[in-house]
């Protein structure tokens, strides 16, 4: 026995608009952007935006040219800036957590890309960001080569948005930088960061959240700043300071992006495997940022260190007879530096920070 059940539906006329998507907000979004990304342009780029792909020429002078490439987030540091309706110095973060990877290498940053994943465009909330990302990519001379923005109707609510970078740079073969090197008795010098740069935000919010507090707040141990304008400081970029050492004959022969896992994980990555790295305890000064954080969320110094960066942001590695050089190269551009230990034999650990 079958039973047919029919039903008088009403045809409703449906386009893609109804559906989520603003393809007309889209291509206002491009409109806003296309300054921005144009004045990041080296004189390698071929073409413009709006093609399927870009085009980059390799610059002139390398005899075996090696591409190094990288690819990162900023993850959930983007909470913060949706929170507050900030929206441009994510657009640095991208940039510098690429780039900065990069640069470990001894490569130079020739071109970025993002990919801006949203679930409604908003066309001058996103420019916010695509403007950051330009910032970022002229303060490490490399290009704004395009990009991919995504509207995701009910896979991200309306407002909130994810971010990916990808960044493509060049060194000469001989003067690649993969940590073969690296000899005992190396010193260990590091870059001061600006904060926490955007590895263990998890955890930050989790402290604000449980401390009750909010991002308005100005705990006078910080200087007065909102926990706000604290936590969205943008990621210190590198590049420019080491690419000129480099090229002046500094004679680096490892670095070290100081990112998620701290110092702990993330320098044995420049060492040989029968390598570690004897830290000398309170040789730089811990930012009041991560005092704050261990105090009031009650983080112990193991977490800390596996979770921050501590206020170094990168290491290069370098023979002991250049070291005071070193320090003197950093310290004379506006980037701190500090020697912060050695090179000794060992299976891929960093010694001596608790």
């Amino acid at each position: 026995m079958s039973c047919t059940i029919e039903k008088n539906l009403e045809k409703v006329a449906m386009d893609y608009k109804s559906a989520g998507v603003d393809v007309e907000a889209g291509r206002d979004f491009v409109r806003k952007i296309r300054a921005s990304v144009e004045s990041t342009h080296r004189p390698e780029v071929i073409g413009g935006l709006g093609g399927f792909g870009g085009y980059f020429q390799l610059p002139a002078g390398y005899h075996q040219p090696v591409l190094v490439s990288g690819t990162d987030g900023v993850g959930t540091k983007l909470k913060i800036a949706q929170e507050l309706d900030k929206h441009d110095t994510v657009g640095i973060d991208l940039v510098a957590m690429c780039v900065n990877d990069v640069l470990t290498s001894g490569a130079e940053p020739l071109f970025f890309l993002d990919y801006l994943a949203t679930g409604k465009l908003l066309p001058h909330q996103l420019a916010e960001v695509v403007t950051g990302i330009a910032a970022g990519c002229s303060e490490s001379g490399c290009s704004l080569l395009g990009g991919e923005t995504a509207e995701m109707p009910g896979f991200y609510p309306p407002g909130e948005y994810d971010l990916a970078g990808f960044c493509v740079g060049v060194v000469e073969r001989s003067k690649l930088l993969d940590g073969s090197k690296v000899s005992v008795g190396d010193k260990v010098i590091g870059l001061a960061s600006r904060g926490v740069h955007s590895n263990g935000f998890s955890l930050v919010r989790k402290i604000i959240e449980i401390g009750r507090l909010t991002w308005d707040e100005r705990p006078g141990s910080l200087g007065g700043a909102s926990l706000g304008e604290i936590f969205l400081t943008p990621t210190q970029l590198y590049v420019k300071p080491v690419l000129d050492a480099l090229k002046a004959g500094l004679d680096i022969k490892a670095m070290a992006h100081i990112t998620g896992g701290g110092l702990p994980e993330n320098l044995p990555r420049c060492l040989h495997l029968d390598q570690s790295v004897q830290i000398t305890p309170d040789s730089w000064p811990v930012l009041p940022v991560f005092q704050w954080l261990s105090e009031v969320g009650d983080v112990g110094a193991a977490d800390m260190f596996n979770t921050f960066n501590m206020g170094i942001g990168y290491v290069v590695i370098v023979a002991p007879d250049i070291s005071t050089n070193t320090l003197d190269w950093f310290n004379n551009r506006g980037i701190k530096a500090y020697a912060i230990g050695e090179v000794v034999t060992g299976k891929g650990e960093v010694l001596g920070l608790l």
